[in-house]
C-alpha cells in the first residue's frame, strides 16, 4: 500500500530533471528520498529537498571583474539548472497512507503558488516538516496545529528567483497567517521558522510562542510584526537559545525580559527600528554566542556589563547611534582570560569615539574588525599585530590618525585590509613589514594623507587580487619591482587627486610585459607619457580603463581595440592624444567611451555600437554629426560634443534616440533650424546647444519633453516668443535662453508653473513690459539674470524672498554649466561654482521706481547687478545685511542721497560701482571700501556731491549737517519779493496759456514742437548710452 501511495504521489508532481526515476518495483526503500523503518519496513522518511545550485563562490566574489555578459550567462546557466530540477504540481492525498511517516522535507522545490494541504495535518506520526523555500502561497493551514508529534516545522516563505545579484532572493509573504492559536497543539515543538510569513493580522504573537515550552529556535524574520512586547505573564521559554527577529517593524526599545531568558545563545533584533539603550541586563547572559542589532536606532554607551559576555563571537551594531568611547568596551572585553569575540561591527556609529586602545591585540581570536564610520581618533595602536588570526580589518571613513604601523606586517592570515579614511590623518608611507602579508587579497589605502614612496616590497603580495591606493599623496617612481610577484592582480587603482607636478610617475620600460592579467585600471592624474604605454595592449582581459590626465602626447594606437576587445568602459580624457581616433569595434556591452579634453581632430568617431555614454567635448573634430546617427547608436543616453568645430545641422534622426538623457552640443558652428521631430525623447533630462548659429524659432513638439530638467539655447539666432508649452517642463532647473532675440512678455506662469526652477537666464534679447510678481513664487530660485532687455516698470517688492536652496536641496546631474555675468565679466561655471552662487541681473533695462528694501533680505546673494536702468531714491540702508555680496552695481541710474554706512561691512566685497547717480553726502569709511577705490577709482564718478575719503573733496559742515534758515532782518524786500514773483506768474501764465486755449492753430503747432523737442532729446538720451557701454 505504502508503495502505490508512493507511486501516486509522484504522478502528481512534475519532475523535469527526471529525479524520482528510480521510483520504480516494489522496494519502494530504495527509491531516491525515501527512508524506511529496518524493523518493519514501513516508511517513515521522504526526504525530497532539492539541493541549491552549486556556485562558484570564487567566481561569484570576483564577479566585478568579469563581463557582465560571463556574470550574467553564469547565473543564467546556474537558475535553468536549478529550476529543472525543482519538482512541483501537486501534493497528493495519498501521503496519508503512509501511516508511519515522521519525516517530510518538500523544501527548495517550486510549486507555483499552490496552498499548503489542510490534510497535511493529519500525518499523526510527524515530527519533522520542512516546506520552506517552495513557492507554496496562502493561508498556513491551522490543521496543522494537530501534529501535535511535531518538534520540526519550518515554512520559510523566502523563495528562489531570477535575481541575478543573490542566489536566493525574497518573493514577499507568500504565505501568511491570521492566527497563531493553532501553536499550542506543539507540546513536543523545539524549531519554528515562519520566516516571511505575514503575520501582520496576528494579535498577541509573543502569547503564542510563549505556549511552546520546549522551543529551542524561534526564527520569525520578515513577518511584519508590529510590536514587541515589553513584558510577558510568565516566561515558559526557559530552553530558547535562538532567537531572530529581524527585519520587523518594532519601533520601540528592546525589552528587559529578554535578559532574562538565561538559555539564549543567538539574539537577531536587527533592522527593526528599535530606539533607546540596549539593556545592561543584556551583558548577564553567560550563554550568549551572538548579538545582532544592526541597522535600528539605538543610543547611548555598549554596557559596561558586555564585559561579562566572554562566549560572545559576533556582535553587531552597525548603523545605529551608538555613542560613548570604544576603548572602554574593548578594555572591559579584553579582560576575559580567554576571549571566543571573532566578529566585531560597530560601523556608522557617528557618535562612538575615542582612541583605539593597546587592549584590541588582547582579543585574539578576532577574524573580522568594521570599525568605519564613527569619531574613532588616534593611531592604530601596535598591539595590532597581535592578532594573528584576523582575516578581515576595515577601518574606513572613521577620523583616527598617525601611521600604519610596521606590526601590522604580522597578520599571516590577513585577506582583506581596509584603512579608507577619506581625509583623515592617517600619513606616512606604507611600511615595508606589508610584503609579509601573504594571504592578502585586497588592499585599499584610498582617500588618506599617506606621502612618501610606494615601497617595492608590495610586490610580494603574490596572493593579491584588488590594489587601491589612489587619492593620496605619494611621491614616488613605480618600477617593474613593485608589481614583480602580483601575477593574480585584477584591479588596480592609482589614481591621483592633485595632479599638479605630477609626484607619482608609472615609471616602467616601453616594452615591460606585466605578470598580471588586469580587468580593471585606473591610472589617473600620474605621470604616464608621453608615449602611449605599450605594455597596456598585454592586457587583454581589461573590461575597464582610466587613463585621465596622465601626461600622453601620442596618437591612439592603430588596433588598440584588438589588443582589449573585452573593455566596456574606455576613458583617455584630459591628455594631449592628437590626429584622428582609428576604428574602433567596440565590445557589445561597450557602453562609455570618453576621449575628451584632448586635441584630437578629423572626423567624429561615432562607430556603430552600443555605447550609451560618449564623451568627445574639448577637441578639434570637425564636419557634420552623421545623418543615420539613431542607426549607428541605437542606445545612446549621453552625447557631449562641446567645444569641437562642428558643422551643419543637428540631423533629423537625434529625435529617434528614445534613450537620450543628456545632449551637449554647446560651443560649436552648428547652424539652421533645430530639428522639427522631438517628441520621443521622453527621457531626454539635459540639453545644451548654447553658441552655436542655430535660427528659427523652438519646434512645438518640444512639447513633449517633460523630463527636461536643463535648457541651455543661449548664443544662438533664435527668435518668437517663449513657447507657451515651456509651462510643462514641471522638473525644469535651469532655463537659458540668453543672447538670442526672443521677444514678447515675460509670462507669469514662468512663477505658477516651474516650481524647481533654480536658474532663469534670458538676458541680450527682446522681452518687454513689467517683471511679473509671479518670479517671487520661485523660491528655490539661485539666479535670475534678465539683463539687457527692454523692461520696464519698477522692481517687484517681493525679489528677496528668495531662498536660493534649489542646488543644496535639488541640484543633481542636470546641472551642468552655466554662462553667468560676475563682477563686469562673464563666465562659464562648472555645477560646483554654480551651487554657491546666487544672483539677481536686472541690468541695461528701462526699470524706474526705487530699490525694494525687501531686496536686501537676501543674505546669501553673491552679485547684484541693477546699473543702466531709471532706479531713483536712495540705496536701501540695509544693503549691509547682504553678507555674502561679492559684486554690486548701481550704475548708471538716478539714485541719490547718502551711501548707506553699512555698506562698508561687506568684508567679501570685491566690485562696485555707483559711479554716474545723483548720491551726495560723505563717503563711509572702510579698509574694504579703500581697497576697492584703490583698484578702480571710477566706482564713485559722475556723483559730483559726493565727498570725503578717498575722494578729494572735503566735505564741508554744510555737507555733514542739516541746513537750517536764519533771519537776515530783510523781511519787508523778501515779501515785495514774492508778491511780484506771484503777480509776474499769474501774468506770464495767461499770457501764454490763455492765448493757447483761445487760438487753435496756434496751440497745434506749439506742442507739436514739443513732441519733436522730445523725440531729439530721446534720441541723444539713446546715443549716450550706447556710448557709455561701448566705454
Amino acid at each position: 500500500m505504502e508503495t502505490k501511495a508512493l507511486l501516486n504521489f509522484k504522478e502528481g508532481l512534475t519532475d523535469p530533471s527526471d529525479r524520482l526515476s528510480s521510483w520504480v518495483g516494489e522496494d519502494c526503500c530504495n527509491w531516491t528520498g525515501v527512508g524506511c523503518d529496518n524493523s518493519r519496513g514501513h516508511v517513515v522518511k521522504l526526504d525530497l529537498r532539492n539541493s541549491l545550485p552549486v556556485i562558484d563562490l570564487e567566481f561569484m566574489e570576483g564577479a566585478y571583474f568579469y563581463p557582465r555578459t560571463e556574470y550574467e550567462d553564469y547565473l543564467d546557466e546556474k537558475e535553468k539548472a536549478y529550476e529543472k530540477s525543482c519538482l512541483g504540481g501537486k501534493i497528493s492525498h495519498s501521503l496519508l497512507n503512509l501511516k508511519h511517516l515522521s519525516y517530510l522535507d518538500l523544501s527548495l522545490n517550486n510549486f507555483s503558488g499552490n496552498t499548503i494541504p489542510k490534510f497535511l495535518g493529519s500525518l499523526e506520526s510527524l515530527m519533522y516538516l520542512n516546506l520552506s523555500f517552495s513557492f507554496f502561497s496562502g493561508v498556513v493551514p491551522p490543521q496543522l496545529g494537530n501534529l501535535s508529534r511535531l518538534q520540526y516545522l519550518d515554512l520559510n516563505s523566502y523563495s528562489y528567483s531570477s535575481n541575478i545579484d543573490s542566489i536566493i532572493s525574497f518573493s514577499p509573504w507568500g504565505l501568511e497567517v491570521k492566527s497563531l492559536e493553532w501553536l499550542v497543539g506543539f507540546p513536543s515543538l523545539r524549531y519554528l521558522n515562519l520566516g516571511y510569513v505575514n503575520l501582520e493580522k496576528v494579535p498577541h504573537w509573543l502569547h503564542s510562542v510563549n505556549m511552546l515550552p520546549s522551543l529551542v529556535e524561534l526564527h520569525l524574520v520578515g513577518c511584519g510584526l508590529a510590536s514587541l512586547p515589553h513584558s510577558v505573564s510568565s516566561n515558559n521559554l526557559t530552553f530558547l537559545s535562538v532567537l531572530d527577529l529581524s527585519s520587523n517593524n518594532f519601533n520601540s526599545s528592546i525589552p528587559h525580559w529578554l535578559s532574562n531568558v538565561s538559555s539564549l545563545s543567538t539574539i537577531n533584533l536587527a533592522d527593526n527600528s528599535l530606539r533607546g539603550a540596549i539593556p545592561d541586563g543584556m551583558g548577564h547572559l553567560a550563554n550568549l554566542r551572538s548579538l545582532e542589532l544592526a541597522v535600528n536606532d539605538l543610543i547611548g554607551k555598549i554596557p559596561n556589563s558586555f564585559s561579562n559576555l566572554c562566549n560572545l563571537q559576533t556582535l553587531n551594531l552597525l548603523f545605529n547611534n551608538i555613542s560613548g568611547e570604544v576603548v572602554e568596551f574593548l578594555d572591559g572585553l579584553s579582560q576575559c582570560s580567554n576571549s571566543s569575540l571573532e566578529y566585531l561591527e560597530l560601523s556608522y556609529n557617528r557618535f562612538l569615539g575615542g582612541n583605539l586602545p593597546y587592549s584590541l591585540g588582547g582579543l585574539k581570536k578576532l577574524k573580522t574588525i568594521y570599525l568605519y564610520a564613527n569619531s574613532i581618533r588616534g593611531s592604530i595602536p601596535d598591539s595590532i599585530g597581535n592578532l594573528t588570526s584576523l582575516q578581515t580589518l576595515y577601518l574606513s571613513l572613521s577620523s583616527a590618525g598617525g601611521s600604519i604601523p610596521d606590526s601590522i606586517g604580522n597578520l599571516k592570515s590577513l585577506k582583506t585590509l581596509y584603512l579608507n579614511l577619506y581625509g583623515s590623518s592617517i600619513g606616512g608611507s606604507i611600511p615595508n613589514s606589508i610584503g609579509n602579508l601573504t594571504s592578502l587579497q585586497e588592499l585599499s589605502l584610498s582617500y588618506n594623507q599617506m606621502n612618501g614612496a610606494i615601497l617595492e616590497s608590495i610586490g610580494k603580495l603574490s596572493m593579491l587580487v584588488s590594489l587601491w591606493l589612489f587619492a593620496n599623496s605619494w611621491e614616488a617612481f613605480l618600477t617593474e619591482a613593485h608589481f614583480q610577484n602580483l601575477t593574480r592582480l585584477k584591479l588596480l587603482d592609482l589614481s591621483v587627486e592633485l595632479f599638479a607636478n605630477y609626484t607619482l610617475v608609472f615609471n616602467v620600460k616601453h616594452d615591460w610585459v606585466p605578470p598580471f592579467k588586469l580587468r580593471r585600471i585606473y591610472l589617473r592624474n600620474m605621470k604616464i607619457g608621453p608615449k602611449f604605454p605599450a605594455w597596456l595592449q598585454t592586457q587583454n582581459k581589461l573590461i575597464e580603463i582610466g587613463l585621465d590626465n596622465v601626461g600622453i602626447s601620442d596618437t591612439i594606437p592603430h588596433g588598440l581595440w584588438k589588443s582589449c576587445p573585452n573593455v566596456t568602459s574606455w576613458s583617455l580624457s584630459g591628455n594631449k592624444l592628437h590626429g584622428q581616433v582609428p576604428y574602433f569595434q567596440f565590445h557589445p556591452l561597450a557602453y562609455s567611451f570618453d576621449l575628451s579634453s584632448n586635441n584630437l581632430e578629423g572626423p567624429l568617431p561615432l562607430f556603430r555600437s552600443n555605447l550609451s555614454e560618449i564623451f568627445l567635448q574639448n577637441n578639434m573634430f570637425s564636419g557634420a554629426i552623421p545623418k543615420n546617427i539613431s542607426e549607428l547608436l541605437p542606445k545612446l543616453s549621453w552625447l557631449d560634443l562641446s567645444s569641437n568645430s562642428i558643422t551643419g545641422r543637428i540631423p533629423h534622426s537625434i529625435g529617434m534616440l528614445k534613450e537620450l538623457t543628456g545632449l551637449v552640443l554647446r560651443n560649436n558652428s552648428l547652424s539652421r533650424k533645430l530639428p522639427p521631430h522631438w517628441k520621443d525623447l521622453r527621457k531626454l533630462g539635459v540639453l545644451n546647444l548654447a553658441e552655436n548659429k542655430i535660427s528659427g524659432t523652438v519646434p512645438s513638439s518640444m512639447q513633449y519633453l517633460k523630463s527636461l530638467q536643463q535648457i541651455s539655447l543661449s548664443q544662438n539666432h533664435l527668435k518668437g516668443e517663449l513657447p507657451f508649452f515651456f509651462r510643462n517642463y514641471r522638473y525644469l532647473r535651469t532655463l537659458d535662453l540668453g543672447g538670442n532675440k526672443f521677444s514678447g512678455k515675460l509670462p507669469a506662469w514662468i512663477g505658477e508653473s516651474l516650481s524647481y526652477l533654480v536658474g532663469l537666464r534670458i538676458r541680450s534679447n527682446l522681452f518687454h513690459g513689467n517683471i511679473p510678481p509671479q518670479l517671487c513664487l520661485l523660491s528655490r530660485l539661485q539666479i535670475l539674470d534678465l539683463a539687457h532687455n527692454n523692461f520696464s516698470g519698477a522692481i517687484p517688492q517681493c525679489l528677496g524672498n528668495f531662498s536660493g536652496d534649489g542646488y543644496s536641496s535639488y541640484y543633481n546631474y542636470s546641472v551642468q554649466e552655466m554662462l553667468l555675468v560676475s563682477k563686469g565679466r562673464e563666465y562659464l561655471y562648472g555645477s560646483s561654482i554654480i551651487r554657491l552662487f546666487h544672483s539677481i541681473d536686472l541690468s541695461n533695462n528701462n526699470l524706474s521706481g526705487e530699490i525694494p528694501d525687501n531686496i536686501t533680505s537676501s543674505s546669501i546673494l553673491v552679485s547684484m547687478n541693477l546699473s543702466m536702468n531709471h532706479m531713483s531714491g536712495r540705496i536701501p540702508k540695509n544693503i549691509g545685511n547682504l553678507h555674502m555680496l561679492e559684486s554690486l552695481d548701481l550704475s548708471m541710474n538716478d539714485l541719490s542721497g547718502p551711501i548707506p554706512e553699512s555698506l562698508s561691512s561687506l568684508t567679501f566685497l570685491s566690485h562696485l560701482n555707483l559711479s554716474f547717480n545723483n548720491l551726495s553726502g560723505k563717503i563711509p569709511n572702510g579698509n574694504q571700501l579703500q581697497t576697492l577705490y584703490d583698484d578702480d577709482s571710477s566706482i564713485y564718478e559722475g556723483n559730483s556731491l559726493l565727498c570725503g575719503p578717498p575722494l578729494s573733496t572735503n566735505c564741508s559742515k554744510d555737507e555733514t549737517k542739516p541746513r537750517v534758515a536764519k533771519e537776515n532782518g530783510r523781511g519787508i524786500e523778501s515779501i515785495s519779493f514774492y508778491i511780484s514773483m506771484v503777480a509776474g506768474f499769474i501774468v506770464g501764465f495767461w499770457g501764454v496759456c490763455g492765448t493757447l486755449i483761445i487760438k487753435t492753430s496756434w496751440r497745434h503747432a506749439y506742442f507739436r514742437s514739443f513732441d519733436n523737442l522730445k523725440d531729439k532729446i530721446a534720441v541723444g538720451v539713446k546715443i549716450v548710452r550706447l556710448l557709455r557701454k561701448v566705454k
